[in-house]
């Protein structure tokens, strides 16, 4: 069974050796310092650096994931993506906290942590501890990717699909390990374009092949039993199916989704490329570009899922027979399980020679006799897995070259997610372990050396822990909803409490992180309604409390972090301090800021709106959307735009100021 033609492979090969080449160009650069290695020396415009976030947001894992659910309710599956795949961070990021964080002068996360509680013993314990929980997160956030990857490629390649991704994987790590940063970017350029070049031309394409929309919605109320699957009006209650009813309750997912990206927007903007920004009104100007690229993913996978919609109907038409189907897999393969379903569907349907005869009939009696197919779209419960969609419509509903096109644009947003989130975590590693307490003597050389080992560290470690995962959606929501939701109390009082410090901080991330956890390792079934609260709660409270009971930093540590951050919060005692003049233009600043979080926020969501409603053909709904969308526009105008830090705005420059400058509480 062969999918791919020998002119989809040429253009999948040719992709490889571009990469490659990009890659090795942009070494000889990358190896000049460690800045230039992991900030591309703070010179790449901001509309790189845009492209670049693009990328990195644009992941393989996820695309399949949001296309499961706009497959299983329509253009509605994007309030179910508030919680990470709607990127609404990028509200704050735009509108304060990415400049904030360029205002500091900082290389990576962790040395901003010594930015803001200074060098004394519990600032340099705590930029340890962001390191390790930053390059723990990132492990986690690969192995998510990976484990999709996998899906991808187990019904797309008659090969071994962990084989296949090791190969992909391997790729991404060389030019990231080699290139460094100006590698990520300029990679990310190239795969950028190629991304949104074939999001136009798959929906086109779905433009062309869907009919009406009271036809797609007949078609999918038969297949997934959604009534008005074309609405992307909000519902209260939608009836998922097996695996996914904690979704049922819309709205009040959508809402707690909502607060959860509230709360992480407001700690947000410790990513490289932030960093990296040559002023902060490029770290804010970078934010749109993000906003606007991104939406190019929206109608792509809307058209994934509609195509879906017909192509399950077709090839399943009586779902109720997967069941048995199930029960015939287990006979044939006893140890197949979760983890590696996918893998064992994938070999007898490429492979059907090592099957049984007595399996082969029996699949041929339940789904026919093009069986293999529909094989591969069966999940581990006796269902249509929705997150095989994507890569089924690939290799069924697209014509041979565009299939080979589209693959490529798919791979491009695999790397390019890999490449910028191995060359961040790297960066934790050398800057804020190896150069800052194993050797601070380190040269160059040493290491550029060492950041190459780390990057390859990091990829096979994040590869072995994707190989495990059984469920890429279950994966996310716990690294949203548990791990990392265990340090958004601390992030959010580093950044609004003058009075937290460095002991409070990282005790509530030990705190939280622990309780992540020990909750994955013994209750893995609690919900995600459950984990948020309790792993925020309990960080929180133990910041506070351990911030209370141990010294305050010293003044003069806050006193800087707060005259080149110019944060809003409780900062009372050091608004004081300065003139009249200066205080109410802060006011006036952070008023704007706060105003241009609600407009981005609309703004966004109705961006992403649009194109579906366009495809979906629901006028009603689109020219509804149209004119909130356009005042959103002019609101970010008038409000954001115009207000922007100017270009020569004074920034600090923290990374070349010796730590015995810069003491904190011991």
């Amino acid at each position: 069974m062969t999918y791919l033609t020998s002119l989809d492979y040429s253009i999948i090969v040719a992709f490889f050796v571009i990469v490659a080449c990009v890659g090795l160009v942009m070494a000889r650069m990358a190896a000049k310092n460690i800045e230039n290695y992991y900030l591309g020396g703070r010179k790449l415009p901001w509309y790189m650096l845009g492209m670049s976030g693009m990328s990195n947001w644009f992941d393989l894992t996820g695309t399949m994931i949001i296309t499961s659910f706009l497959f299983m309710i329509g253009p509605k599956g994007l309030y179910i993506e508030f919680r990470g795949g709607a990127v609404l961070i990028l509200a704050f990021l735009l509108a304060y906290t990415g400049k904030w964080h360029r205002r500091s002068g900082c290389m990576t996360a962790a040395e901003w942590a010594t930015y803001r509680f200074g060098s004394g013993t519990s600032g340099e314990f705590l930029r340890l501890m962001s390191a390790v929980l930053g390059i723990v997160t990132t492990i986690g956030v690969l192995a998510y990717l990976i484990r999709g990857a996998t899906l991808f490629m187990s019904m797309v390649f008659p090969f071994d699909p962990v084989l296949m991704t090791l190969g992909i994987l391997g790729l991404a790590g060389l030019y990231t390990v080699v290139a460094g940063f100006y590698g990520v970017v300029f990679t990310d350029l190239f795969e950028g374009f190629i991304m949104i070049c074939g999001c136009i031309v798959l929906s086109w394409l779905a433009w062309t092949m869907i009919p009406g929309g009271e036809a797609l919605s007949a078609k999918a109320l038969e297949v997934t039993g959604i009534a008005n699957w074309t609405s992307s009006a909000p519902q209260w209650h939608v009836d998922m199916p097996k695996g996914y009813e904690a979704y049922n309750a819309l709205v009040m997912a959508a809402l707690f989704y909502l607060a959860r990206n509230i709360l992480g927007g407001m700690v947000s903007g410790t990513e490289p490329r932030f960093f990296a920004a040559r002023n902060s009104r490029e770290a804010s100007m970078q934010c749109l570009l993000q906003g606007c690229s991104v939406m190019f993913r929206w109608p792509l996978m809307i058209s994934f899922a509609a195509l879906g919609i017909f192509l399950v109907a077709e090839m399943v038409p009586d779902q109720d027979n997967l069941a048995q189907v199930r029960t015939a897999l287990v006979e044939e393969a006893p140890g197949i399980t979760k983890e590696n379903w996918h893998a064992v569907t994938s070999g007898l349907a490429h492979h059907p020679d090592t099957a049984s005869p007595e399996f082969i009939a029996r699949m041929e009696e339940l789904l026919g006799d093009e069986w293999k197919s529909p094989l591969l779209l069966m999940g581990a419960d006796g269902t249509v897995d929705p997150e095989m969609i994507l890569p089924a419509v690939l290799i069924h509903s697209v014509p041979s070259g565009l299939r080979g096109f589209l693959m490529v644009s798919l791979v491009a947003a695999l790397m390019g997610t890999l490449s910028g989130t191995v060359n961040g975590s790297s960066a934790l590693f050398v800057r804020d372990i190896y150069q800052n307490f194993l050797r601070r003597t380190a040269g160059n050389r040493e290491l550029i050396l060492v950041s190459y080992a780390s990057s390859a560290t990091i990829v096979t470690l994040s590869f072995l822990a994707g190989l495990t995962a059984s469920n890429i959606n279950d994966l996310w929501s716990w690294l949203i909803m548990g791990l990392t939701a265990g340090a958004l109390g601390p992030g959010l009082l580093r950044l609004y409490w003058w009075r937290t410090n460095a002991w409070g901080m990282a005790a509530g991330i030990f705190a939280g992180g622990l309780a992540a956890v020990v909750q994955r390792l013994t209750m893995p079934e609690m919900s995600e309604w459950v984990q948020f609260p309790l792993m925020s709660i309990i960080s929180l409270v133990t910041t506070i409390a351990v911030s209370l009971a141990t010294q305050p930093i010293p003044r003069e540590v806050v006193a800087y972090f707060y005259k080149t951050t110019r944060p809003f919060g409780f900062w009372g005692p050091f608004l004081n301090e300065l003139s009249p003049e200066k205080r109410a233009s802060l006011r006036t600043e952070h008023r704007r800021d706060i105003l241009t979080v609600g407009i981005a926020l609309v703004w966004q969501v109705t961006l992403f709106l649009l194109p579906m409603q366009l495809l979906m053909r629901e006028w009603g709904e689109f020219f509804t959307t149209l004119p909130v969308f356009l005042g959103g526009c002019v609101g970010l105008y008038f409000v954001w735009y115009r207000n922007l830090p100017p270009a020569d705005e004074e920034i600090a420059d923290f990374a070349s100021k010796r730590p015995v400058e810069h003491k904190g509480a011991i």
